[in-house]
């Protein structure tokens, strides 16, 4: 789920509803909207973060010493 927040008084407002029940937890990450990147490679980065995120719910995760190794043996 990708949500667009504001800022106000050092909080973060969300205008739509979650559909997240209360008290669910959740990890953001900042995205400046002034980072250089246009509207195309932001959806793409977005996309990606969530796709990320679908792949962690799903256990599609790996260890990031066996990545490194994997990576390192390709090379």
């Amino acid at each position: 789920m990708v949500l667009k927040a504001r800022v106000v008084d050092g909080r973060f407002v969300i205008d739509e509803p979650t559909g997240l029940p209360d008290g669910t937890e959740l990890f953001l990450t900042v995205i400046e909207s002034s980072d250089g990147i246009d509207e195309a490679e932001r959806s793409e980065l977005l996309q990606s973060i969530e796709d990320g995120a679908e792949d962690f719910e799903k256990g599609h995760t790996e260890d990031g010493l066996a990545f490194s190794r994997r990576l390192i043996a390709q090379s």
